[in-house]
Order: structure tokens, then C-alpha cells, then sequence
């Protein structure tokens, strides 16, 4: 959520449609009093799965669960 005056939201009035069209929140204010909201009136833009995103960047031994030399004594 963002709070600007009605001559930022002049000034910026693209960055503002940006920032409203990707999810977030605008307020305009004057004289201290939020007036105007702008938001989008689409559902965000859903995000990218995470899912698999490592794939091929993590490599796990064959080996990984086996016990450690180091703590054979707790064993």
C-alpha cells in the first residue's frame, strides 16, 4: 500500500498504473486525507510454480542417509 499526493500521482501516473496492474494498492491523498484508491481490477498475476525450479542445480549423493563414520560410537 502506497500513499502519494495527487501531484506525484501526476507525475508518475505510469508507474502508478504499473504498480496497481501487478497487485498493489494506491492511495492518493489531499491535505492529509486519502481520497482516491487505485487497484486493479483483475486478479494478480498468478506466480511462476516453484515447484521443479531446482531441478538440475541440487545434486543429493547416493549415499546421503547413510550413517556417518564420525558417530559410530552413539550407534
Amino acid at each position: 500500500m502506497e500513499t502519494i499526493t495527487i501531484q506525484q500521482a501526476l507525475n508518475q501516473i505510469n508507474e502508478i498504473l504499473e504498480k496497481a496492474f501487478s497487485g498493489e494498492e494506491i492511495f492518493i491523498k489531499k491535505s492529509d486525507e486519502q481520497i482516491i484508491k487505485i487497484s486493479s481490477m483483475l486478479p494478480p498475476l498468478p506466480r511462476p510454480s516453484l515447484f521443479g525450479s531446482d531441478k538440475d542445480k541440487i545434486y543429493i549423493a547416493d549415499n546421503f542417509d547413510d550413517p556417518l563414520e564420525d558417530f559410530e560410537e552413539y550407534r
